[in-house]
């Protein structure tokens, strides 16, 4: 197991030993992906939280003011946990640890579908379908990314397996394809 693993994984253990306990798993796997997401939009607030100039009970206070209306208190105190340990630069990670957890335990599989524009709710529809299928599994969680240098089309990763359909992808094999010719 990695070195963050081990640090996370028994935070990310009992946040959702505390979820379940309390009904509200579904709940707290939405709210951190909301965290996540501001976490990893800004770099000011995840700088600053990681800081060691930043006294503990400041970051403690940043959170309770910040934080408060929007998660359960469940929430809170993992939060609050992190900063009194000096973890609370690690919260991306614990997060994401937590949400593998929940996957692997409700048997949900996470695709990333990388297309170069936005997918309207109809091409959403129309890819899950093809990854529940190529994933075997109908319990599938769609991670959407946008990246304008694939010219076209769309990548998809299910775990170790990848569905190249961009038109970069189909320059890159060709150019491949041209290279072998004698």
């Amino acid at each position: 197991m990695p070195l963050l693993n081990t640090i996370t994984t028994p935070y990310a253990e009992a946040f959702l030993q505390v979820a379940e306990s309390r009904n509200e798993v579904d709940e707290v796997v939405s709210q951190s992906k909301s965290l996540l997401e501001l976490w990893n939009d800004s770099s000011e607030l995840s700088n600053a939280m990681a800081s060691p100039v930043l006294e503990i009970e400041t970051k403690k206070a940043f959170i309770e003011k910040i934080f408060s209306k929007d998660l359960t208190p469940s929430f809170l105190n993992l939060l609050k946990l992190l900063a009194d340990r000096q973890r609370i630069g690690l919260l991306d990670s614990v997060l994401i640890r937590f949400l593998e957890l929940y996957r692997e335990q409700r048997n949900i599989a996470l695709a990333t579908v990388t297309s170069a524009t936005a997918l309207n709710d109809n091409q959403q529809d129309e890819i899950l379908k093809t990854v529940q299928s190529v994933a075997g599994t109908d319990n599938l969680e769609l991670n959407l990314k946008v990246d304008p240098t694939l010219i076209g089309g769309f990548i998809v990763n299910v775990g170790s397996k990848v569905i190249d359909a961009s038109l970069s992808g189909q320059v890159r094999r060709l150019g491949l394809e041209l290279s072998k010719v004698n």
